[in-house]
């Protein structure tokens, strides 16, 4: 099972990220728990996954993060 990448993200992603995080208002604590479960190195299935967090649901596919939820909105894929 692949680990979130979390360098060389592509710049296209990366900025999708950063729209979504302002857009959904998502926060400093949300994004610090985001970084702490990162530091942890978590592996990943191959397809479509999701995490959730208190404020918020990470979407990925793989190794990469795709998106963020607010947590009103219904993800997709495997819930880890």
């Amino acid at each position: 099972m692949p680990k979130v990448q979390r360098k060389d993200v592509p710049r296209p992603l990366f900025a999708h990220l950063l729209q979504r995080i302002q857009e959904r208002k998502i926060d400093a604590k949300a994004l610090e728990s985001l970084a702490a479960w990162l530091d942890t190195q978590p592996e990943v299935p191959e397809g479509e996954w999701f995490k959730r967090f208190k404020t918020m649901t990470v979407c990925g596919k793989g190794p990469l993060v795709k998106t963020f939820l607010t947590p009103s909105q219904l993800p997709f894929g495997r819930e880890l």
